[in-house]
């Protein structure tokens, strides 16, 4: 597979590659997030029907496309990716720019997304592929649109993590490893959310459900209708508009009732948004008064929508989106009905480079509200709504289930068969995956190990101190004025976009003065602070139970932990004998956890005492930074495991059939079993907080690191 690293070969050599027959190229702009644009040659099929969906945007030289329309155009040289990307990378080499929304569409806002993230992060956290759930701000590296650091890809990643590296060694299936290519097209990884009632979630009816209010509430809106003429109407709306000459409208109470009068004050302001009303009295008349209260300014804020009572005050729909995070969308959804972010909720935070299904509930928006967007986004759908009278919490979901294809597999159907029979009959190893530890020559768990040893000079050092690898040009300018000055101001300056988290710390430094560096961390977003713990703990994890798998293999031996209940139980040489290998469970690292009775208990003692820990002392002098530990499940086996070994031709063509696709009553893909290529397309179901990423390792037996991948892909491309 070609990655960004062919990019900017291309972009240097002005070379072009034609990689596929009956396609013709040409020379576009792409807008990357973080890395700047570029002109590529690109590879488009064709067909007259890659047209762009509206115009191009004042704004950007970006061509936008339809959702359809954009995964078609995923295969250009810059948009392909490494498999499985961290979203330390995510910015280096996405698939698909982000979509612009266009002057048509004068009813929505720009389609921007900013960075407002406000969940909790969780030891165990509720993430369907084991995407970080720590994404209140930048990652550490990141930055804004800047310069590029004139480096490769590939090079940028010879100083990068492999398994090995963070104790990913073991496997538990005996057959023998094939090759393949994961997330080719984000098309090719497909996330259904599992809901709490165990049903997975799709997106399968765009309608409005009919209004459920009661019947003594239409009738007072009947009633609030009919106290108005026809006439009367006529003149407020008129009003509305500022049509009329008057900057009011006078309506006399005939029937001189406290009832009335509030009947008659309720229709305008019902019927009329922006129009306030007074009572007021002439010549022993009384008249209410219509008028506009701001102004005209009151037509771009008009008043709350009426709610009935007996209606769920928050609106469940299901979100379909396309190359694009759960936060990111929830962004996008927040200008468009100005609301801020943390009115909406959800069970999971789902895969950027994915199609995903997932569940999501807003605070007294309406589903017509809701369903209005369909005509303004991009890459995102909206519907299934219904009101209920409770939003969604992170963790709520019974799992994820996942339509994986592997592109271009070397195994013949007899491995891939004996690899999926193991995958569903054993499971794998539930290691955390690679995207818990970043991608940069300093890994996220040596930053947390010094926080855990209250080595604060350190944690500074290691977040700020100039780093192998390629960087981007600011980043690395920015280090090395801290190496060579320590003035954290002067870093700063360096920093186009104060918000990454080297620029956060430097202003706290600048701030409170570096004998205050426990103060100046804390401007940190608590997310990002805690990942690094977290990461540490991740790793021990992962190094213990690679551990415990070498030395006692598949079966449940005498000292074994198990849960029974929340509580944690040592097994005795009996009680092992009726116990399976998917019964044990393994600690985090923490105050609140014990430890299994065996040799491999003891290595958590020795591995924590070399990182200079004290195991029996957990606790921290900051409490955020104290950890608790929790238990985790060492082996995996996912549900409803199904497969297949499909042929095609065209390596352009999406080959799973989306929810969007058959709401749009598109065919299905079509497979020639003569064709070319072939790719194992694999469905599974995973409880929360389990990596599909692993499953495939699994299934692969490939290293998953950027590192790695990026590796074989230089290599297939020389």
């Amino acid at each position: 597979m070609i990655d960004s690293f062919l990019t900017k070969h291309m972009q240097r050599a002005g070379s072009r590659v034609d990689l596929f027959p009956g396609t013709h190229t040409h020379t576009h702009t792409h807008t990357h997030t973080r890395v700047g644009k570029a002109a590529v040659t690109c590879l488009l099929p064709s067909s007259p029907d890659r047209v762009p969906a509206s115009r191009s945007s004042k704004k950007s030289p970006l061509q936008v496309f339809s959702i359809q329309e954009t995964r078609r155009v995923s295969l250009c040289h810059c948009c392909l990716l490494l498999p499985h990307p961290h979203k330390h990378l995510v910015q280096m080499a996405e698939s698909e720019p982000l979509p612009v929304q266009v002057g048509e569409k004068r009813s929505c806002p720009e389609n921007e997304e900013d960075d407002t993230r406000s969940k909790k992060p969780k030891v165990e956290s509720d993430h369907e592929n084991g995407g970080p759930a720590y994404q209140d701000e930048e990652p550490e590296g990141e930055g804004s649109d800047g310069e590029e650091d004139g480096e490769t890809f590939a090079n940028m990643m010879k100083h990068g993590l492999t398994e090995l590296d963070v104790g990913i060694l073991k496997y538990v299936s005996d057959h023998k490893g094939f090759s393949g290519i994961l997330k080719e097209r984000y098309s090719d990884f497909v996330v259904h959310e599992i809901n709490k009632q165990g049903n997975i979630v799709h997106l399968d009816d765009l309608s409005i459900p009919p209004d459920d209010e009661d019947v003594p509430e239409a009738k007072q809106q009947q009633q609030e209708s009919d106290v108005l003429t026809e006439e009367q109407k006529k003149q407020l709306g008129e009003l509305q508009l500022f049509k009329n000459k008057e900057d009011n409208v006078s309506i006399e109470v005939m029937d001189d009732s406290k009832e009335r009068r509030t009947l008659v004050h309720k229709a305008i302001k019902t019927q009329f948004p922006g129009l306030e009303t007074k009572t007021e009295e002439k010549e022993g008349r009384k008249f209410i008064v219509a008028y506009h209260a701001a102004g005209k300014k009151a037509l771009a804020a008009p008043r709350k929508h009426f709610w009935p009572k007996n209606r769920g005050s928050f609106c469940h729909f299901v979100l379909y989106k396309e190359n694009k995070d759960t936060m990111d969308a929830i962004n996008v959804l927040s200008k468009f009905l100005r609301l801020r972010p943390n009115m909406f909720s959800y069970m999971g935070t789902k895969d950027k480079r994915a199609i995903t299904v997932q569940e999501i509930a807003v605070l007294k928006i309406t589903a017509e509200r809701l369903a209005h967007l369909n005509k303004c986004l991009m890459n995102l759908k909206l519907g299934n709504f219904c009101y209920k009278n409770h939003p969604l919490k992170l963790g709520e979901l019974q799992g994820n289930h996942f339509t994986v294809v592997i592109r271009n597999i070397s195994g013949t159907d007899e491995q891939v068969d004996q690899a999926m029979t193991s995958l569903k009959q054993t499971g794998f190893i539930n290691y955390y995956g690679m995207q818990r530890f970043g991608t940069t020559a300093v890994p996220t768990q040596q930053v947390g190990r010094a926080i855990l040893k209250n080595d604060w000079n350190e944690v500074v050092d290691l977040i700020l101190k100039p780093r192998p690898g390629a960087e981007k040009e600011f980043l690395v300018r920015c280090r090395e004025e801290w190496a060579k000055t320590q003035d954290p101001e002067a870093a700063l300056r360096k920093l186009p976009n104060k918000r990454c988290v080297e620029g956060q710390l430097l202003r706290g430094l600048s701030m409170y003065g570096k004998k205050n560096i426990v103060t100046a961390f804390g401007l940190i977003p608590r997310n990002n602070r805690l990942m690094y713990i977290h990461s540490y703990q991740s790793v021990v994890w992962n190094t213990m139970v690679s551990r415990r798998i070498e030395a006692f293999g598949l079966k449940a031996v005498e000292g074994d932990l198990v849960l029974r209940g929340t509580t944690a139980h040592v097994l005795s040489a009996e009680e092992a004998e009726s116990h399976t290998i998917h019964d044990i469970v393994m600690p985090l690292p923490g105050f609140d956890v014990i430890y299994p009775a065996h040799h491999v208990g003891k290595g958590y003692r020795e591995l924590l005492s070399a990182d200079g820990l004290d195991i029996d002392n957990m606790r921290h002098k900051v409490k955020d930074y104290s950890l608790a530990g929790a238990y985790r499940r060492i082996i995996i086996r996912p549900s409803d495991v199904s497969w297949e070994v499909i042929h095609y031709d065209d390596p352009r063509i999406s080959l799973v059939h989306s929810d969007f696709e058959k709401l749009e009553n598109k065919p299905a893909p079509v497979f020639n079993k003569e064709g070319k290529y072939r790719a194992l397309r694999m469905e599974f179901s995973l409880p929360p907080s389990t990596y599909a990423t692993m499953a495939i390792r699994e299934v692969l037996k490939l290293d998953t690191s950027i590192k790695k991948q990026t590796q074989l892909n230089t290599t297939w491309f020389n």
